[in-house]
């Protein structure tokens, strides 16, 4: 077999069996295309994708890419040549012998609640029914915590306004239900009203929609909220997941069981939850140095 044809038999794993997200398909082709190139460019099958080849492609990436990219594309190949391994295509996994740059990983980005409570406040005061998606949106992002795939992916039916609760269905195919807060339940209200004014005769059961009349897509909504962050908090920088990020810290400072969070979120792992632990300890010890008498006389002496 050739690593061409072991790695079309992948992806169609990935998506058939494993039911990863097309996304999620996409971005494992892309990382492993390079080192199918490098073995198809030496002519070797499967079986003879040893170890050297590997590090060549590795020592290649080193000079072209950053450490995360790399570890990240390692980690690919690992997955890849262990599932070939566990249908019988090859003997052993040669990615086992390479080893992954050290990534630090940056705490997640989050904003204040006094700066995301201004942030749901840009919109403004007008009533037209792209003003009011956009509150919409804003407030399930932050008073949810979704993803903003999770969020363009919502249909109408996906949203009990009665019981406060949306039904999202999240990566691996996994659906989870998510309570809302009241300001979302209040804005969604509103909008679904002037639904009809964005639908422009689109039978679509899509919850939200562009200017154009189809389902709203991810670009609109991350350029959206950059512009919500540079009005309301002068965050040019503000992005989707950050709201995300900022509901999970300040659940978590208002007291709130990791665990619960991890549920809420959606999150496989608990260790990806733990993140935001760090995250509200940073934000603890900066209101220390600024406001406990004996931080600012430690810094006097």
């Amino acid at each position: 077999m050739t690593p061409s044809e072991g790695l079309t038999r992948y992806l169609s794993y990935l998506e058939t069996e494993r039911r990863a997200s097309r996304h999620t398909v996409l971005a494992y082709a892309r990382d492993l295309r390079s080192v199918v190139a490098l073995a198809d460019e030496h002519r070797l099958t499967l079986a003879e994708m040893d170890v050297y080849l590997l590090r060549t492609w590795l020592g290649g990436l080193a000079r072209t890419c950053a450490p995360a990219s790399v570890a990240r594309k390692v980690a690919a190949l690992r997955g890849w040549m262990r599932w070939l391994t566990k249908r019988g295509w090859l003997d052993q996994s040669s990615a086992d012998a390479l080893a992954s740059p050290k990534v630090s990983r940056p705490l997640p980005a989050f904003v204040s609640a006094e700066a995301a409570s201004v942030i749901m406040k840009t919109p403004g005061s007008k009533s037209g029914p792209v003003e009011v998606r956009d509150l919409a949106i804003l407030e399930l992002l932050y008073g949810s915590g979704l993803r903003v795939s999770e969020l363009v992916g919502l249909d109408v039916a996906s949203v009990d306004l009665e019981s406060g609760r949306v039904r999202v269905m999240g990566k691996g195919k996994k659906e989870r239900l998510i309570p809302m807060g009241q300001h979302a339940r209040a804005a969604l209200c509103v909008y679904l009203e002037r639904r009809p004014e964005l639908a422009k005769n689109n039978s679509s059961d899509a919850l939200f929609f562009g200017a154009r009349g189809a389902r709203l897509n991810v670009r609109a909504v991350q350029r959206m909220v950059h512009s919500a962050g540079a009005l309301g908090a002068g965050r040019a920088d503000l992005h989707p997941h950050a709201l995300r990020h900022s509901c999970a810290t300040h659940m978590l400072d208002g007291g709130a069981d990791l665990r619960a969070i991890q549920e809420f979120l959606g999150h496989a792992s608990l260790s990806t939850t733990q993140r935001y632990t760090h995250v509200s300890l940073e934000h603890v010890l900066q209101t220390y140095d600024a406001a406990h008498p004996l931080a600012k006389a430690t810094k006097q002496r």
